[in-house]
């Protein structure tokens, strides 16, 4: 048995709990990236918005790839925007 055979058979059960926990609280951790990503974006007052955006979309894409059960596709594709556009960076003149 090498040494990848090992690990597997380690980290396999972890790997199943973190898929039943995405798949029981999928829109919670959806929720807690859309508000991580407001708050980086609120603070670096929108100069990275576009990186920002596309950063939390993966996590989601990723959290929906681990919550697809076994022969079942991820919940929905998302579109470019994600649907989490950020609110536009607080302006100076407030």
């Amino acid at each position: 048995m090498g040494i990848l055979d090992s690990l597997k058979a380690k980290f396999g059960p972890a790997k199943n709990k973190v898929s039943d926990l995405a798949q029981q609280h999928g829109d919670k951790i959806d929720q807690g990236l859309d508000k991580a990503g407001r708050l980086v974006d609120q603070k670096t007052k929108g100069k990275y918005s576009d990186k920002i955006r596309m950063g939390t979309d993966k996590a989601k894409d990723a959290v929906d790839r681990m919550s697809a059960t076994e022969g079942e596709s991820a919940r929905k594709p998302r579109d470019t925007d994600g649907g989490n556009t950020p609110p536009p960076p607080p302006s100076a003149a407030s």
